[in-house]
């Protein structure tokens, strides 16, 4: 039989074609596979990103809790109010602490859950101290009104001693007073006669070389017996005080006034008829006024018509 090359060609060309068509089919599956590993990496990878934001955004969101959290705390601790010195210096040492954590956690770059943990670790140590601080205050505060109130009571029960002390004060010194104002001396029956330079009574003024006053001290069981000294003040029609050239002067309401005569008498309770004299001259028609003292008071004035 003779050799033909079509029959070999035709008997190896199905066999390259299986073999073709299993290399496409291997690298579909390569290409398969692949895919699905790159869509499981790309969902892994998406996956974990989400997740790393997730806890950014965690621990942000802690980071910012923490800081609201000493904010409040160092408010908390602006807010306290103490006059006892040592919980005062305490407190402003607590405040300093506050303070550095509140800048420490300002600076912090590197966030992490341990860090986190810390943080409010020290935040929680620092609310537990200050709430100390609030019993310790509270209770200060409730012994310190207990002590207001006892000294309330205190000073109510002394104010009511010493009202019912001003009281007998006020109505001893009321008796007194008017012990003092019924032992005054009082004068009475006050006249004034112009006399000449023979002490005989004219009867117009202007021939008159001296005036005498006369008058009767009251008698009063009530004031002190002994040498009494009498002041006259005798008043002109035209506004003037009569008085000597020497203008003697004698204490009155706290001020030294001028008088006109004085005489000492000895005054023993009962009525005593007294005559004061003062020596002048030019004296002129018109209304005097008298006025009359004794120990630092007013004891009777009058007014008297001379022609």
């Amino acid at each position: 039989m003779g050799y033909d090359p079509s029959d070999f060609e035709d008997d190896d060309y199905p066999t390259q074609e299986a073999d073709s068509a299993k290399s496409i089919r291997g690298y579909r599956i390569v290409i398969i596979i692949l895919s699905v590993i790159l869509v499981a990496l790309s969902a892994l990878y998406f996956s974990i990103h989400r997740q790393q934001m997730l806890d950014n955004q965690l621990l942000q969101v802690e980071r910012d809790s923490i800081q609201s959290d000493l904010g409040h705390l160092m408010d908390d601790f602006d807010n306290l109010r103490i006059t006892n010195d040592t919980i005062s210096a305490s407190l402003t040492y607590e405040r300093e602490r506050a303070d550095s954590l509140m800048a420490r956690l300002k600076k912090e770059r590197s966030w992490s859950l341990a860090k986190i943990k810390q943080y409010e670790k020290e935040v929680g140590t620092l609310r537990s101290i200050m709430l100390g601080y609030i019993k310790q205050i509270d209770s200060l505060n409730t012994l310190n009104k207990k002590l207001i109130e006892e000294n309330v009571s205190f000073r109510k029960e002394i104010t009511s001693a010493q009202l019912r002390a001003d009281m007998a004060e006020e109505k001893a010194a009321e008796l007194n007073n008017k012990v003092r104002v019924g032992s005054v001396i009082r004068a009475r029956d006050i006249v004034m006669a112009g006399l000449n330079d023979k002490s005989k009574p004219v009867s117009r003024i202007k021939n008159a070389k001296r005036l005498r006053v006369d008058f009767i001290l009251s008698a009063n069981d009530l004031a002190t017996p002994g040498n009494k000294a009498i002041y006259v003040r005798i008043t002109s029609p035209d506004g003037y005080v009569l008085t000597t050239d020497a203008t003697p002067t004698f204490e009155f309401e706290g001020e030294r006034i001028p008088y006109s005569a004085m005489r000492e008498v000895d005054y023993q309770n009962q009525d005593l008829e007294v005559g004061i004299y003062f020596n002048s001259s030019g004296f002129t028609a018109g209304t005097y006024r008298i006025q009359l003292y004794c120990e630092g008071r007013a004891i009777g004035s009058a007014e008297v018509f001379m022609k």
